[in-house]
Parts: structure tokens; C-alpha cells; sequence
């Protein structure tokens, strides 16, 4: 297939594309390059455009016609949503609307969407499965969550064929050391430790000790990016193949606390990680746990990759690219 990705010069973005390379696909990486990385657009052809610029994606889909489209443009940060609402509204949900005219406009019917376990808010029973109701308790998850209604209220209306993937905690990085982890600013847990330990900062953040977990600490599910950039294409086959459309799980079903992502990347780096409590961040829900055995039996998804110490391993072998 011929596969426009939007937001492929990003993190996980990176990853599908150079997956899909890998496994016979062509690939269009349309991206703004606000978040992205042109050095992290090669695999594939490049096109430089906004999301919510309808003549210019047009205009590209239009050139390059595509199969399919996979949809990662997206503001993802849970504290900043919380904080500036309105750009997640207006680039999640206004730029899938675009996204959606365009395709519809282009006649491509088929779209893979970058879900997230945020939709669920704080779910009273853990591991989650799809049918948990979906109940957001930041803008970042609610965004989520419009745009996958308009997927419903596309496909009804319009015929159109999609799967929302939602996603846990995205971790790790390409095991051959092409592509990794590159935010400005860095947010995200594994680099912001790999920073402290390296002295980039003073000392990690630890956001909140009094979650009614184990430890105090949150808990998630890390799922290796590598193993999410397979889900994508499984995901866009299983649409070509006739698949129903709806959501599906990413994650490994075994939840780690941010205490024990601090062991192991102590076992990766070989040195304390140096950290500091903190408090809570508005938004945070104590655990997240997939429940993801509807991806292994209906897209035949496996994850490699997302055991603790590879995730480790592969993230601090790309913190440290290039360092003597």
C-alpha cells in the first residue's frame, strides 16, 4: 500500500514509518515539524504541512493518493492540556476534522488514529478492557475522544474504515539505533531519568508518593514503540483485509510503578538515578493497565519488544548516540 502518515517525523511517528518501509509499504510522511524532526522524516517522502491547512493537505493527498492513512499529528502532553486546553481541542480534534474532509474530499477510506488509554479517566477495575465506558478526566483524553466519535459519525455517514489504537505508555527506542525519543522540551519519564543520571538536570521529578498503589508511586503499562510501529500496519491490513472498524488496546498487561522504572533503568545505566518527590500532577490517574488480548487475537499483534530491560536498554543506548 501507498500510506500517508501524518506526524511521521515524530516519536512513535518515526517508527511506524520506518516499519512500514521495512514491510513493503510506500510511505508519504506529512508532518509541520512543531514537535517532529526532519532528520526523523527519512523513510519515506517527505512533505512539509500542517494538519489543519486544508488546501495543502489536499493537495497532497491528491498528488500522492493513498491507500490509507495513519494518523499521528497530535498534541499529546497530559499537563499541558490541562493548561491550554484550547490548542488540544483545536489541533487534535480541528485537525482530524481536516484530516477527515480531506479523505472524504480524496475518496481514501481507511484510517489508523493514534488512540490513548486517557480516554478512561480513572477506571474503578484494572486490567482495562475496550468496553470500560470512557470517562476522560483531562482535555488530552477527551480530545482522544471526539476524535474517535468522529471516526463513528464518519463511518456511519460515510463509509469510512478506522481503527483508534489506545495506546499506554510508548516507550524505549528503535532497537537498531535509527530513530528514538526527541521531545523540546523533554516531558516524558525514561529520558527525563537518563537526564539526571547524565547531570543534564539536577535531579528527576517524581510526581507524587501517596498514589493508593504498592509504592505510593503510579503505575502504567510501557509498551516497547517498536511494538506499537507493528500495530500500525497490522491494524491498516486488517482494515484492507475487510476488519471491523473500533478500538483496540496497546499495551502488555502488566503495569510497573514509576519506582520500578527507576530500578531498572539503575540496571541499565549502572549509576542511581538522583530524584526528588514532588507534587501530584493535575490529571494523573494512580494506574493504567491494559487489558490487550483483543489486539492479539484480532490483528495478531504480539509485542516483542516490552519487557522492562529492553525498554531500558534500547532508551538509554539512543540517550547516549553519539557520546564518547
Amino acid at each position: 500500500m501507498k500510506i500517508l502518515v501524518t506526524g511521521g517525523a515524530g516519536y512513535i511517528g518515526s517508527h511506524a514509518c520506518k516499519h512500514l518501509l521495512g514491510h513493503g509499504h510506500d510511505v508519504v510522511v506529512y508532518d509541520n515539524l512543531s514537535t517532529g524532526f526532519r532528520d526523523l522524516a527519512r523513510w519515506g517522502e517527505f512533505e512539509h504541512g500542517d494538519i489543519l491547512d486544508d488546501a495543502r493537505l489536499r493537495g497532497c493527498m491528491r498528488r500522492h493518493r493513498p491507500d490509507g492513512v495513519i494518523h499521528f499529528a497530535a498534541l499529546s502532553q497530559v499537563g499541558e492540556s490541562m493548561r491550554d486546553p484550547g490548542a488540544y481541542y483545536r489541533n487534535n480534534v480541528g485537525g482530524t476534522i481536516c484530516l477527515l474532509d480531506a479523505m472524504r474530499a480524496e475518496g481514501v477510506k481507511r484510517i489508523v488514529i493514534s488512540g490513548t488509554a486517557a480516554v478512561y479517566g480513572r477506571p474503578e477495575h484494572m486490567p482495562i478492557t475496550e468496553d470500560v465506558p470512557a470517562a476522560p478526566i483531562n482535555p488530552y483524553g477527551m480530545s482522544k475522544l471526539f476524535m474517535e466519535q468522529m471516526l463513528r459519525d464518519h463511518a456511519a455517514a460515510h463509509g469510512l474504515h478506522w481503527v483508534s489504537l489506545r495506546y499506554f505508555n510508548a516507550a524505549g527506542a528503535d532497537p537498531d539505533g535509527e530513530t528514538g525519543e526527541m521531545h523540546d522540551p523533554e516531558t516524558h519519564l525514561i529520558p527525563r531519568i537518563f537526564m539526571a543520571v547524565a547531570g543534564d538536570i539536577p535531579a528527576l521529578e517524581l510526581f507524587g508518593g501517596d498514589y493508593p498503589t504498592p509504592d505510593g508511586t503510579c503505575i502504567r503499562d510501557y509498551i516497547h514503540v517498536a511494538d506499537l510501529a507493528s500495530a500500525h500496519r497490522l491494524a491498516l491490513e486488517y482494515l484492507t483485509e475487510g476488519g471491523e472498524s473500533g478500538p483496540f488496546n496497546l499495551g502488555t498487561g502488566k503495569g510497573s510503578s514509576v519506582r520500578e522504572v527507576l530500578d531498572a533503568a539503575e540496571r541499565a545505566c549502572g549509576r542511581p538515578v538522583p530524584f526528588r518527590m514532588a507534587p501530584r500532577r493535575a490529571g494523573d490517574p494512580p494506574e493504567l493497565v491494559a487489558e490487550p488480548s483483543r489486539a492479539r487475537s484480532v490483528l495478531g499483534w504480539t509485542p516483542l519488544h516490552s519487557g522492562m530491560d529492553e525498554i531500558m536498554r534500547t532508551a538509554w543506548a539512543w540517550f547516549n548516540r553519539g557520546k564518547s
